[in-house]
């Protein structure tokens, strides 16, 4: 009697499904090993599908990396359109940085986010806009005019939210802080200096 060696069968998905599979297993090795360990066969090799199908979706690895910053930016913002807003504004806007920071300290977003602008992929965000525009007008609604001077509080608050989630631990620990302090200060900072870009 002979064992005949089974082979499993392919799993067919959709494209979008396809795509989603490759993000979530490049997600999972960006967590693991970091972007600039990020390759083609590994992505591929996590995702279960052939070397063909990554580069069919995304070109190159560049175009995964590109691809992942822009679904987690998607994440980011879906997060905080369903967010429960307080009514008060300082707590409205504590909770949305709370988020923020949230996004940029785990799943390696910041890393992906410095990656991408080191390699100079980071220009292929064509969605950041949209993204911090999308929630200026269904979340925050400025009154007239406002908008401009919240881009310019997101924009600080985004680069704040980057710097904590790459440096701050390491560098906390260098200068004998207690973990989270980092975050605490750049919360406060916030916090304070974000009070005047409530008025129109």
């Amino acid at each position: 009697m002979s064992i005949s060696k089974i082979t499993p069968s392919r799993v067919r998905r959709s494209p979008e499904a396809s795509r989603e599979n490759i993000l979530i297993a490049a997600e999972r090795l960006l967590v693991r090993t970091g972007p600039q360990s990020l390759r083609l066969a590994d992505v591929a090799k996590e995702a279960g599908v052939a070397n063909a199908t990554v580069l069919h979706h995304f070109g190159t690895i560049d175009g995964v990396q590109a691809a992942l910053m822009e679904k987690m930016i998607v994440e980011l913002v879906s997060g905080l359109l369903a967010m429960d807003v307080p009514d008060d504004p300082s707590a409205a806007r504590g909770a949305g940085l709370q988020n923020l920071f949230d996004a940029f300290e785990t799943k390696g977003a910041a890393r992906l986010a410095a990656w991408l602008e080191m390699t100079g992929e980071s220009r292929r965000l064509r969605t950041v806009r949209e993204a911090v525009q999308t929630v200026i007008r269904q979340k925050i609604r400025p009154p007239e005019g406002g908008e401009s001077r919240l881009e310019d509080a997101i924009l600080v608050s985004v680069i704040l939210a980057i710097g904590v989630g790459l440096f701050g631990p390491t560098l906390g620990e260098l200068l004998g802080k207690p973990a989270g302090r980092a975050r605490a200060v750049a919360l406060k900072l916030l916090e304070d200096g974000l009070n005047p870009f409530e008025k129109p």
